[in-house]
C-alpha cells in the first residue's frame, strides 16, 4: 500500500509538472486572437459604455480585438450564461457588476451560481448610488424623509429602474435599515422613472449616479444623500452618516469561466490594474461617474461573496422575485 500510494503522489506530481509549461506557454501567448467580452446588457446604457472603454484599453495593452458582445436578458443572465458555458482558455468574459451577485437569489433556478461558477478576473470601477427627490418634496434632509415617511405609512411611490436590479435593493436595503416602507414602482430603466420623479408620480430613487447626474447638477433633482464617496457630488453626505452601516454601490469588473487558467487570469489581472492607473481612462471613468478600482483576483472574489450574500438578505426581507 505505500509503495502504491508513492507511485500515485509521484505520478500525480509528473502530470502536474508536464502540465505547469502548458499553462505559461498559454499565459505567454495569451491572447493570440480576438476575446470576446460579453454584456448582459443593451448597447447604449452604462455597462455597454464601460466595457467599450475597458475593451479598448486592452486592447491596446494586450494587443489582440477585446470585441464587447450584447447579449441583454433576464437581469443580465443571458451574458453571465453564456460565459459560464464558454471554453474556460480566457477569450470569453464577461463584463460583470452587482447585479450579478444579486441575481445568485434572485434567480435560485438557474443552472449555475455566479459566486461560484466564475473565475473572478478582475474590478475595475464603482459607482456610488444617490437618494434623490424632486426639489419641491416636503423633506430635504434624510432624517426629515425618515420622518415623513413614518408619519406617511405606504404614502411614498419609490422608483426603479426594474424590479431586482441595484435601484431596487438599494432602496429596499434603506428600508430595511430604517424601518419605513414604500410602494414599490418598477420601470423599464432609469429614464422613465426618473420623468415620473420629476413631474411627482413617485416620490423617491436610490438611482445609479451615472443616470441621474446631468439633472442633479441642472436642479431637477435633489440629491438627499449618496451611499459613498464620490468626486462627482463631494459635497453631498453619505446615507450612512444618517443610517449608521448603509453601504451600496454599484461595481463593475471581468470574470471568465471557473476554470479559466491562473496564469491568464493574472495576466488580465495586471493589465487591468495598469489601466486603471492610466490618467486618461480614470478621466473616462469620472465622465460616467465612476470611481476607478484595483484589486488582486482574490480580492475581488471576495467581494462577489461578500455582496452575494448580503444582498440575498435584502432580497428575502423584501419578498422579491423577478
Amino acid at each position: 500500500m505505500l509503495l502504491r500510494r508513492q507511485f500515485l503522489q509521484l505520478s500525480g506530481a509528473t502530470a502536474l509538472a508536464a502540465a505547469l509549461p502548458d499553462l505559461a506557454v498559454a499565459a505567454d501567448d495569451y491572447p493570440n486572437r480576438p476575446v470576446h467580452l460579453v454584456v448582459g446588457y443593451a448597447p447604449g446604457g452604462v455597462s455597454d459604455i464601460l466595457a467599450r472603454l475597458i475593451g479598448q484599453k486592452l486592447s491596446e495593452r494586450l494587443g489582440q480585438p477585446f470585441i464587447v458582445e450584447n447579449r441583454p436578458g433576464a437581469g443580465g443572465n443571458v451574458g453571465a450564461d453564456e460565459v459560464v458555458h464558454a471554453p474556460p482558455d480566457g477569450y470569453t468574459l464577461l463584463l460583470a457588476g452587482m447585479a450579478n451577485a444579486i441575481n445568485v437569489s434572485l434567480y435560485p433556478e438557474l443552472d449555475f451560481n455566479f459566486a461560484h461558477d466564475m473565475a473572478p478576473v478582475a474590478i475595475f470601477s464603482r459607482s456610488a448610488m444617490v437618494m434623490e427627490v424632486n426639489p419641491g418634496f416636503p423633506a430635504q434632509t434624510v432624517p426629515d424623509f425618515i420622518a415623513y415617511a413614518k408619519a406617511h405609512p405606504e404614502a411614498i411611490n419609490m422608483g426603479t429602474a426594474g424590479t431586482g436590479g441595484s435601484t431596487h435593493v438599494a432602496g429596499a436595503l434603506f428600508q430595511m435599515m430604517t424601518g419605513t416602507k414604500f410602494t414599490h414602482v418598477p420601470y423599464r430603466g432609469s429614464p422613465p422613472a426618473i420623468a415620473d420623479l420629476i413631474g411627482g408620480q413617485i416620490q423617491v430613487m436610490f438611482d445609479n449616479l451615472t443616470a441621474s447626474l446631468p439633472l442633479i447638477r441642472a436642479g431637477r433633482l435633489k440629491p438627499l444623500a449618496v451611499s459613498a464617496r464620490t468626486a462627482a457630488l463631494p459635497d453631498v453626505p453619505l446615507i450612512s452618516d444618517f443610517v449608521p452601516g448603509y453601504e451600496a454601490y454599484s461595481w463593475n469588473g471581468i470574470t471568465a469561466p471557473r476554470d479559466c487558467p491562473p496564469a491568464i487570469v493574472r495576466k488580465l489581472n495586471g493589465a487591468v490594474n495598469a489601466i486603471v492607473a492610466d490618467p486618461d481612462f480614470r478621466a473616462k471613468l469620472a465622465d460616467v461617474a465612476n470611481t476607478p478600482v484595483a484589486d488582486t483576483p482574490e480580492g475581488f472574489g471576495r467581494l462577489i461573496e461578500t455582496d452575494s450574500g448580503k444582498w440575498a438578505k435584502v432580497v428575502q426581507f423584501a419578498a422579491i422575485t423577478p
